[in-house]
């Protein structure tokens, strides 16, 4: 998932973002509302926002998810651009795009 940060808010791209289905997928579902649940703004068709404490529980729900086998890791990997820093919080699940 593409991201950037700024003011110490991490956005995740919304075209990124896991979609809510219906009747979908349950594991995809559970991880659309966990991501949501933790973010500290998230606009329709916008990028979710993420306030630095929450960070580690970011990374940790990410890690989680990934090892669970049912999700690919372009879909639990935070893709930060080569001119940014990755947060020491993010540097387990977060590689440069």
């Amino acid at each position: 998932m593409k991201v950037t940060i700024e003011n110490n808010i991490l956005m995740i791209n919304s075209e990124d973002l896991p979609p809510y289905k219906k009747g979908g997928s349950i594991v995809r579902n559970s991880y659309f509302w966990a991501l949501k649940s933790i973010s500290c703004y998230t606009p329709r068709n916008g990028d979710w926002e993420y306030d630095e404490e929450v960070w580690i529980a970011l990374a940790r729900m990410l890690s989680s998810f990934s090892e669970s086998g049912y999700l690919g890791y372009s879909e639990t990997l935070l893709e930060f651009s080569d001119d940014t820093q990755i947060p020491e919080q993010l540097r387990a699940v977060s590689t440069y795009i």
